[in-house]
């Protein structure tokens, strides 16, 4: 088994190299990175740090206040576009690429073809958004194949719903949103009927807060009468949206990441998934489910890996912050233990604040007990969001976003960390921390314990433990015994083991010569079931203690 780790990078800030950050931008102000950034060099060193898999966000066509009408690329009214660069969930065409992200837009599908090309020998795959939930407002396909029928064409719009059609109507009412759709020189944004908006609001007034620059796709989930499926005869967007994921695994995508996956019918996912990996065994999805009661509903259907948000990232957080003890990591994997293989850990992406920002732990150091402890628990995957491994604080004024802690989505914009990262100019403290996730996805790639091996949690028999989390990991003759230390200050902690523990991992007694993994010290660990094991521990931080317990020296229990 590998142990799957995603770096997740917004591809057009990823690679743009212009510092000039002027809030609300053009992208000729404030510049655009392109699929040309991620040369072999690039893609080399993201594979050096330990990533098995690159998730592109944001290459299919979005709306954007850009006008590219001069490539036969319709454009789109500002009203209906949040930001200068719109947002990459926003799509305004399934079968096209975002034309910010071509050095040359004509050939802006062939320039993906070879980024794909270029991501695979560089030994890495390659993951793309599949948002099957909304659509921009203005959706229209110019680069849809030959015989493809369009979105909406064909729908019946005097209804407001009917399980044919691809969108929700509010038949004889004007789209009218609770703010201006008046933008100076321009005739305001006109839409009759109604169409229903992306976050299930099925009238024709969004608020601000809403997504109002979507439109929600009908699955054959009749929302006006209480959310009754019809499924049978199969809904017209079932077979649309099968054959756009058809098309890009055609295009040698490794796999998904299925935005709001839980708003899309159960029934859909197992349709679609299901004849995709008959036709490309192997292909991951991955999906955006926050609610736990639909975990399992969502795994049966075919998913492969699961956001775990509200239970080990919110933990993580709240453990980070100091609002709950260490104690609370156990209560988190332990109610989804019996998936906990299919559960995608991650402490940042685009939707949740930078963990060196000031809405959470201020500095990227804090973050590193949680990046440890989520990392190595598991053989389950882990997620990175680039910036991240330098401490990107996301604490920039960008435009549409505005200090929120977040990396903006919506503005064309830079990456400070990722720019002095390229310049060979970052601090002391970020190529400290660039460091420590290097050797913690090292241990996770390489070592057995991490990839395929037993978990035991410690934290039952040490009630003791209120800012450090223990635990162990075995693989053959192997053990890893992993602490971390949320506080900031170092200590010294006594770890008990249980019986339990030797008996269920199969340990032995004895005296072992250890190794840690993470800056490298020895010493000799004694394993006994009567006595507790003395650890240094530096604040901020953890130790991964690594040890053969191997039978032929064990030792004799009096």
């Amino acid at each position: 088994m590998e142990k799957t780790i995603i770096y997740q990078v917004l591809t057009r800030l990823f690679g743009n190299r212009n510092t000039s950050r002027i809030e609300n931008g053009t992208i000729a102000e404030n510049g655009c990175g392109k699929m040309s950034s991620f040369d072999e060099q690039t893609l080399c060193a993201i594979k050096r740090m330990g990533v098995s898999h690159v998730w592109f966000t944001g290459v299919i066509r979005h709306a954007s206040q850009t006008d590219y009408s001069a490539y036969g690329i319709p454009t789109q009214h500002p009203a209906i576009v949040k930001g200068k660069a719109g947002s990459p969930y926003a799509i305004t065409d399934y079968y096209d690429i975002d034309p910010d992200l071509a050095s040359d837009v004509s050939n802006r599908m062939g320039e993906f073809e070879q980024l794909v090309d270029r991501t695979h020998r560089a030994g890495l795959r390659v993951l793309i958004d599949f948002v099957p939930n909304h659509v921009a407002r203005q959706y229209h396909s110019v680069a849809k194949p030959e015989g493809v029928v369009d979105l909406g064409d064909g729908d019946d719009t005097s209804k407001g719903f009917d399980p044919q059609n691809n969108f929700y109507y509010c038949p004889g009412c004007r789209f009218t949103p609770s703010f201006s759709l008046s933008v100076d020189g321009l005739r305001a944004y006109e839409e009759i009927p109604a169409k229903a908006t992306g976050n299930d609001l099925f009238d024709a007034s969004p608020g601000r807060n809403d997504w109002y620059e979507t439109v929600k796709l009908n699955y054959g989930v009749d929302y006006y009468a209480g959310r009754v499926g019809h499924f049978d005869p199969i809904p017209n967007t079932w077979c649309k949206m099968l054959d756009i994921l058809l098309f890009w695994a055609g295009k040698g995508v490794d796999g998904f990441r299925c935005d709001m996956a839980e708003m899309v019918p159960v029934e859909f996912w197992k349709f679609a998934i299901s004849k995709v990996k008959e036709a490309y065994p192997g292909l991951l999805f991955i999906g955006e489910v926050y609610n736990p009661s639909e975990y399992r509903n969502y795994i049966s259907s075919g998913f492969d890996y699961l956001y775990d948000k509200v239970g080990m990232y919110d933990t993580m957080r709240a453990v980070t912050c100091g609002s709950v003890p260490a104690s609370a990591i156990t209560g988190s994997w332990q109610r989804v233990d019996d998936i906990s293989s299919k559960m995608l850990y991650f402490l940042e992406n685009h939707d949740e604040q930078r963990v060196a920002s000031d809405f959470f732990a201020g500095c990227g150091r804090r973050g590193v007990p949680a990046l440890i402890a989520s990392v190595l628990m598991r053989g389950n995957p882990f997620m990175l969001y680039a910036g991240e491994e330098y401490g990107e604080r996301g604490m920039d004024k960008e435009g549409f976003s505005g200090v929120d802690g977040r990396t903006t989505i919506f503005d064309y914009w830079n990456i400070d960390t990722l720019c002095r990262a390229a310049w060979n100019s970052l601090t002391a403290d970020e190529r400290w921390l660039y460091d420590i996730h290097c050797r913690v996805f090292h241990i996770a790639t390489t070592e057995k314990a991490v990839k395929d091996g037993l978990f035991f949690d410690l934290m039952y028999v040490n009630p003791q433990l209120s800012r450090q989390y223990v635990f162990l990991r075995k693989y053959g003759s192997t053990l890893l015994l992993v602490a971390v230390n949320f506080d900031s200050t170092p200590c010294d902690i006594q770890v008990n083991v249980p019986e339990h523990a030797f008996e269920c991992l199969g340990i032995t007694e004895k005296k072992a010569n250890a190794t840690e993994l993470l800056f490298g010290h020895k010493k000799a660990i004694f394993l006994s079931r009567g006595q507790a094991l003395s650890l240094s521990v530096k604040g901020w931080s953890g130790c991964v203690w690594k040890m053969n317990v191997s039978k032929p020296n064990a030792l004799k229990r009096k």
